[in-house]
């Protein structure tokens, strides 16, 4: 039989990213938690947690972050049936790339939100790489980019984002006068989300037939801040439709491929639980995607 307490303190240390984070979370010393790890290691005999920086799950590390997570979720569902309290609230924990999350997922999971007593815990990274966070048993669902379910797991096409390459005339004047072509491309500074991100190449290559080895680029990992950049008039980047609509209409912002874009087919991977909480975020998820994506 585990010892749940135990599991809590190695899905803390997974979550808060340290020892000493988990501690303020369960009202717990550094030395207790450590303590909890090390008797759930010795109870299934094996390591569960690489003690890096921050500290990852080892393989067999994972199956148990796993169950503890689904055994929360279950809970939830009994919590819900209880009167309602503080304590009633139940961690939703979801992987999802930034150019949703600044679009179309929060006007998705709005009603998710009024009818239960859950909180969002989203892990954030490119949309090429939520997957592992699934894969970890780090959260129960992920907006991602793959299409296959993984075994255990439910896989839901959402829709497309599509992405158009842009700047502002100003910097279109100064870094492309005549053309936006294949030299004035890697001259120019652009921006790309991560060293992750791909969409700026295969835009690239989608025009020119061919990918380029270096580019002159800031890498800036926020949303936000990126559209920031190319609205500032520091660099030119692939824009989700979504949320350059407003900026191209004002002519703050022009494309410089009127006639080409990249769309990212975007799917829900989830848990294959019978929870009534995971299905309404589910089906919320949905729901909210076929009103804002392709």
């Amino acid at each position: 039989m585990l010892d749940y307490k135990l599991l809590e303190a190695l899905a803390m240390v997974i979550q808060e990213g340290g020892f000493e984070k988990a501690a303020n979370v369960l009202c717990l010393t550094q030395s207790a938690v450590s303590q909890r790890v090390r008797q759930l290691e010795e109870r299934v005999g094996q390591v569960l947690l690489s003690r890096g920086t921050p500290p990852s799950p080892t393989e067999v590390g994972e199956v148990y972050l796993k169950h503890y997570n689904r055994v929360r979720l279950l809970e939830g569902d009994l919590e819900r049936l209880q009167a309602p309290s503080a304590d009633a609230f139940v961690s939703v924990p979801v992987g999802l790339n930034a150019d949703s999350l600044d679009t179309w997922f929060l006007g998705s999971v709005e009603q998710f939100l009024r009818d239960h007593d859950a909180l969002l815990d989203l892990r954030v990274d490119d949309q090429d790489q939520t997957h592992r966070y699934l894969k970890k048993g780090e959260v129960v669902g992920c907006v991602s980019t793959e299409a296959k379910p993984m075994q255990g797991c439910a896989s839901y096409e959402l829709g497309e984002m599509s992405y158009r390459m842009m700047a502002t005339p100003e910097f279109v004047e100064r870094w492309f006068p005549e053309e936006f072509d294949w030299n004035s491309a890697l001259r120019a500074p652009a921006v790309i989300f991560s060293r992750d991100d791909q969409l700026h190449h295969r835009q690239l290559r989608q025009q020119f037939g061919k990918t380029p080895a270096q580019l002159t680029a800031h890498y800036v990992p926020s949303s936000e801040q990126f559209l920031r950049m190319i609205l500032n008039g520091f660099a030119y980047g692939m824009l989700p439709e979504l949320q350059s609509r407003e900026a191209v209409a004002s002519g703050r912002l022009v494309e410089l491929m009127s006639d080409q874009s990249v769309s990212v087919r975007l799917f829900w991977h989830c848990w294959n639980l019978e929870s009534e909480l995971l299905q309404a975020l589910t089906d919320c998820i949905r729901s909210g995607a076929r009103r804002f994506l392709q």
